[in-house]
């Protein structure tokens, strides 16, 4: 008896230990497909050039290098999609106009702001950065914050939708003021996961236009020939339910019910002792 019951306490044990294995492997193709990812509207052309407004600003899909030429002095606008668990990092590259035609060196900056217009703080790179006379380009990189799928409405984090980039020189000589220079572009973000999960999310995404886009479908929901107004094409996925979370959260399970096995196991005693009679 007391073999069989080991037998079937490790038969136990060996299927508890499995199920971790074969969730994440059950796991991995939903992990996959459910990563959050910005799908812009577009056939993924890199864009050649800026917008020179928040209205106008330039629509860009991340991953894509997207160029412009324009004078210094110049407000350049681009704008991209972000989604929920996403950390996006813009790097923008000026190439310069030649060293002797410019009377010093040149400081060059670059600001994002939320679908509220909302300035968003670098959590690392180099947003400013001072060119010397005798540079050729200039290098410039932010990094955000983890976009949140919902914050408090007092708080200024990043949340899912659409995020606006400004380019431009906040410092530099009079005379420099027009000389052609051009740029590049690129908006990569890490996929953080569960880490960064929260309960709750957002109605609607922060895209432009979006509540004028309710205003009108609620107006106009019995004229099905009616359009609403859409200032941007950018919209994220939308974030997913599942979440690397539900792994640990099972894998935890999984070692809490071990550690009750095993407690009892400690506690229960060896039973009964052959010496005493069982009608005793």
């Amino acid at each position: 008896m007391r073999i069989r019951r080991v037998l079937s306490t490790a038969a136990l044990l060996a299927g508890v230990v499995a199920a971790p294995a074969l969730l994440v492997a059950a796991a991995s193709p939903a992990l996959a497909d459910a990563s959050p990812s910005a799908s812009p509207s577009g056939d993924g052309s890199a864009p050649t050039e800026a917008g020179t407004s928040f209205r106008t600003a330039t629509e860009i899909e991340q991953g894509v290098q997207a160029t412009a030429g324009a004078s210094t002095g110049d407000y350049l606008y681009w704008q991209f999609a972000a989604d929920a668990g996403q950390r996006p990092t813009v790097k923008a590259t000026v190439k310069l106009p030649e060293a002797s035609k410019r009377s010093g060196t040149e400081t060059w900056q670059i600001d994002v702001y939320d679908g509220l217009r909302r300035r968003q703080a670098c959590q690392y790179g180099a947003q400013t950065r001072t060119a010397g006379a005798d540079a050729s380009s200039v290098e410039l990189s932010c990094t955000l914050r983890t976009v949140r799928a919902w914050s408090e409405p007092w708080a200024n984090d990043p949340l899912p939708g659409t995020y606006y980039v400004r380019l431009t020189a906040t410092a530099l000589g009079a005379t420099d003021l027009g000389l052609p220079m051009s740029t590049e572009l690129q908006v990569d973000s890490k996929d953080i996961g569960g880490s960064a999960a929260v309960d709750g999310s957002l109605a609607k995404p922060l895209v432009p236009g979006i509540a004028v886009t309710s205003a009108q479908s609620e107006d106009t929901s019995g004229d099905s020939g009616s359009k609403a107004a859409v200032l941007s094409s950018l919209r994220p996925d939308g974030s997913n339910w599942w979440s690397d979370r539900w792994v640990w959260t099972a894998i935890g399970g999984v070692l809490a019910a071990l550690a009750g096995i095993w407690g009892y196991s400690l506690t229960r005693g060896r039973g009964r002792p052959t010496r005493i009679p069982p009608g005793a």
